[in-house]
């Protein structure tokens, strides 16, 4: 678990989370393109949206990399899930949209 002792105040500390979700929110952006492209590959291949046991897959791997990190699995597999439940309805759609390719 990383240690902060080195932030002085509360406005470095804020500082340093605004710029932690600023990164945060760029690779969700990167996620969700990823997802468009899954969607795609889905289509040509006659997949669903959801395949339910790639998202307990998901949802396992959220739980385990929490544990690695000292982070609350029992959160992560939450976030994950409302995560997966919102690409899931990108992907559908992208699915039923006009350009499937």
């Amino acid at each position: 678990m990383a240690r902060f002792d080195d932030i002085p105040d509360m406005p470095a500390l804020r500082a340093r989370i605004d710029a932690l979700d600023a990164r945060l929110i760029a690779l969700l952006a990167e996620r969700s393109a990823l997802i468009d492209r899954a969607a795609r590959i889905k289509s040509r291949e006659g997949l669903p949206a959801r395949i339910d046991a790639r998202v307990e897959e998901v949802a396992a791997n959220a739980r385990r990399i929490a544990g690695e990190q000292g982070f609350d699995p029992d959160l992560a597999e939450r976030l994950w899930r409302v995560m997966m439940d919102h690409f899931i309805a990108q992907e559908e759609r992208i699915l039923s949209g006009p350009d499937r390719s």
